[in-house]
């Protein structure tokens, strides 16, 4: 049992100056990572089997609830998905539980040993690609293949579900795939004379590209309003506009046009990055968006609203700080705004997906096992874990099993949180 992990308070780390390319998320690029790739095996433990005495659980909860109150609680989705997937959450271990749940990271053009031996175990749910990971169609469909016949393993209790596999296709400077489109960034779409079309367009070219490979899931697009030319979001041109109804009409039609064409879309980075200056980054450091609650609902939100509308089926949840809507803890790690703002307020029923694991705005929040059960408790359902550089799988796998049985994640929201993205997983093409 290993409630001595717990408990870090929020660092007040200003955000650095120097931009970092990277992952998936906040940032727009990716550096190469030092590491070869994804071990199968992992340190050994200082602790032994988790203690499931009640006495145990209780402290591992008290502890949790010290840093973030009361857990988000199993959605009405979530309890229809655990109805409906029972028998096959009943054949997973703990561990197969937790690594369903899980977007693993690499380094290199080919896909590692240990990672493939970990697919074909039950231990993963997805992969993201960075460009690093990319050096032509053939090259990435290659890999893809490979890790989609480990997927099909008779030894993976999951194996008819498809593994998540996506990489950051936004359009204009953001393209995990050079040569294929959206040519067109979101600011030339918002400032086009019909940014609706223009954008249902970028998105079915996204589509085209990525379903060409094998890519199932794309973490866009940016919905973020930007406020100030050559801000966080406009100095990449990756917000359609300072307006949140062109970014809303935008956004929802390139989710249209994308999920026509069999990829997922994943809108980012909520409730909003668009107040974020240029050298506010919390793949960086701590970020926090002092904008009131009015602000927020009335700006910021609008371009997702539209999009659930429009049956967006993942959003990214941002790493910054919005003191109206929570005054302590980063979005993706506060119940309530995950639960609370997101899913109650918004009505959002799809899946809910961190950003980067790894990322310094996260830096008071201890390990990355720490962080990754943090962020379940508040109620994100696919764990992504990134950062600079790929971080090792096993690491979010271990904060999730652990906190499944040590009882710091509660059981019912663990199960429906996985079984919602089983079936997310089984919607989409093999």
């Amino acid at each position: 049992m290993r409630t001595a992990r717990l408990w870090y308070k929020a660092g007040g780390v200003a955000a650095a100056g120097a931009l970092v390319l990277m992952a998936g998320c906040s940032s727009p690029g990716a550096s190469p990572a030092s590491q070869a790739g994804q071990s199968a095996s992992k340190p050994s433990q200082t602790a032994g089997p988790a203690d499931n005495s009640e006495g145990a659980g209780n402290a591992a909860q008290r502890a949790a609830e010290a840093v973030q109150g009361a857990a988000a609680a199993p959605t009405a989705a979530q309890l229809a998905a655990v109805k409906a997937e029972s028998g096959e959450i009943a054949k997973l271990s703990p561990e197969q539980m937790a690594g369903q749940r899980v977007i693993y990271s690499y380094s290199g053009l080919s896909a590692p040993a240990g990672l493939l031996w970990l697919i074909r175990h039950g231990d993963v749910g997805g992969v993201i690609f960075f460009g690093f990971n990319i050096a032509s169609p053939d090259q990435i469909r290659g890999v893809i293949a490979q890790l989609t016949a480990a997927n099909a393993s008779p030894e993976n209790p999951a194996r008819n579900y498809p593994l998540l596999l996506m990489t950051d296709q936004e359009g204009g400077l953001v393209r995990r795939m050079p040569w294929a489109g959206p040519s067109q960034s979101e600011a030339q779409i918002g400032s086009s004379s019909d940014p609706a079309a223009a954008a249902a367009a970028a998105g079915s070219a996204a589509a085209a590209a990525l379903s060409a490979v094998g890519v199932n899931v794309n973490l866009a697009p940016v919905l973020d309003v930007y406020r100030q030319p050559g801000d966080f979001d406009d100095q990449y041109q990756r917000s359609y506009s300072m307006n949140p109804d062109i970014a809303a009409q935008a956004g929802a039609a390139f989710v249209v046009a994308q999920q026509a064409g069999h990829v997922a879309a994943t809108v980012k980075h909520f409730p909003g990055l668009g107040a974020a200056t240029a050298t506010q980054d919390t793949d960086l450091g701590p970020v926090t968006i002092d904008l009131s609650a009015q602000a927020l609902r009335t700006v910021d939100e609008v371009p997702f609203e539209a999009a659930f509308k429009a049956g967006a089926k993942l959003t990214m949840v941002s790493w910054a700080n919005y003191p109206a809507l929570d005054p302590r803890l980063p979005a993706g790690l506060s119940p309530a705004i995950v639960q609370g703002e997101l899913e109650q307020r918004l009505g959002f029923q799809g899946v809910t997906i961190t950003d980067a694991l790894g990322a310094g705005a996260l830096s008071g929040y201890g390990t990355v096992q720490n962080r990754t059960m943090l962020a379940a408790r508040a109620g994100m359902d696919a764990l992504l874990c990134t950062a600079t550089a790929p971080l090792p799988g096993w690491k979010c796998v271990d904060g999730l099993k652990d906190g499944y049985l040590d009882g710091a994640l509660p059981k019912a929201a663990f199960e429906g949180q996985l079984a919602q993205l089983l079936q997310l997983r089984a919607s989409l093409p093999t």
